[in-house]
């Protein structure tokens, strides 16, 4: 498993995101703000920018959170 190790915000829903193995990249998490209640806050840009990592992958204070194996399919 690839943990994330750093985040940071770029634009809109994008966060670049760097893995432990060395890869790094923009993801896009526009697609999630419409994917249930949990990740309609994510609509909220100012809540979507509080974003912070916790157990290897990015997560929000309202316990939204995407596996970073999910994550790192994405880079593929």
């Amino acid at each position: 498993m690839n943990d994330i190790i750093k985040i940071n915000y770029k634009d809109n829903y994008i966060y670049t995101v760097a893995f432990d193995n060395g890869k790094t990249g923009d993801i896009d998490f526009a697609e999630y703000v419409d994917k249930g209640s949990i990740f309609a806050p994510l609509k909220d840009k100012d809540f979507f920018k509080q974003a912070f990592l916790e157990g290897g992958t990015i997560a929000w204070k309202n316990g939204a959170d995407v596996s970073p194996e999910t994550l790192y399919e994405k880079l593929q």
